[in-house]
């Protein structure tokens, strides 16, 4: 492989097939003992949305409280 002048190089087809790497696949770079490492991105987290939804102080052992409402008697 040569790398283009600009710093693209093409990641060969049976690799790609083997590691499921298909276009717009996002990809992460990183040296480790002077070698350059290449993966897949580990993808979105679906959770992530959801950070700071409440956007209150509470935690969320109270909000449960809050919306099951207060009971007089516990079982």
């Amino acid at each position: 492989m040569k790398v283009t002048r600009r710093g693209q190089v093409t990641i060969p087809k049976a690799l790609r097939e083997r590691t499921g790497i298909d276009e717009g696949t996002e990809v992460d770079f990183r040296e480790e003992k002077g070698q350059v490492i290449i993966r897949k991105s580990p993808g979105k987290n679906p959770f992530d949305d959801w950070v700071g939804y409440l956007r209150c102080p509470a935690n969320s052992d109270t909000e449960v409280k809050k919306m099951r409402g207060h009971r007089a008697h516990r079982r």
